[in-house]
């Protein structure tokens, strides 16, 4: 726990700091990057480890791969339909991802990298640069529609078009800090906790009584972050496929 003197250090948690040594100094790679390849090692290793038998009792490797397959499958049909299926890849790729950068994080000493906005909206741009390459491969100048309502007044085009242009270039800036913001502040709280936990425990003969209720909360806030990895993985995958969805369809 981060104790300088009886101030609590909650943000040094996510500076970003050399890994693998010399070789890791030389090129820049830093521990965010570390954690994304043992994220990306991990799927690889559950979807070729679960489903390497393809047996029809499954074991519980395969069931995890197989539930984590069928959810993002059900996901991505009922948001965007039939024509959503040449989609599924990215969109499995992005969730499991992200869900695993979140939960990789909760380990001690383990890096977020989705705690940082430039990871997130790196994520979010490329989201929206392919749904705006879809649109316009699938729909050509009819996309420009989207930004004026069929049958909507054409006296009201000045107000319309401008909030349509403005929603439209908000998301990847609301799908990034959406991800970043929860990760932040739910690490920040579980190290104000624990650091509570420490310093209450310091207190002499009742210090450790004391530093009951702090731990009690960290320990609760623990089962809280790991919902909220999660969904925090599932809004951004589900927003993609929303948007996917405006894209095909153009409405």
């Amino acid at each position: 726990m981060a104790v300088e003197g009886k101030a609590i250090d909650a943000l040094s948690q996510f500076d970003l700091a050399p890994a693998l040594g010399a070789v890791g100094r030389s090129v820049g790679f830093t521990q965010s990057n570390l954690y994304m390849l043992i994220s990306g090692a991990l799927i690889v290793a559950l979807m070729a480890w679960g489903m390497r038998h393809r047996a029809v009792v499954p074991g519980r490797m395969q069931s995890l791969a197989e539930s984590a397959y069928g959810f993002i499958d059900d996901m991505v049909l009922a948001q965007i339909g039939d024509e959503g299926r040449r989609f599924f890849p990215f969109v499995f790729t992005l969730f499991m991802f992200i869900l695993f950068g979140n939960m990789l994080g909760l380990f001690p000493y383990a890096f977020t990298y989705t705690s940082h906005i430039s990871m997130t909206f790196v994520m979010a741009m490329i989201v929206f640069v392919l749904i705006t390459a879809v649109a316009i491969s699938l729909h050509g100048k009819k996309f420009l529609g989207y930004f004026f309502p069929e049958g909507a007044p054409i006296w009201l085009a000045p107000i319309i078009i401008p909030v349509e242009i403005v929603s439209y270039l908000s998301r990847p800036i609301s799908l990034s800090i959406r991800l970043f913001a929860n990760m932040v502040a739910g690490h920040v709280m579980l190290k104000v906790f624990a650091t509570f936990v420490v310093m209450l425990a310091g207190l002499g003969a009742v210090g450790p009584f004391i530093a009951v209720m702090p731990l009690a909360i960290n320990v609760a806030l623990v089962g809280f972050e790991v919902l909220v990895a999660f969904l925090q993985a599932y809004v951004f995958a589900i927003l993609t496929c929303i948007y996917l969805h405006d894209a095909v369809h153009l409405h």
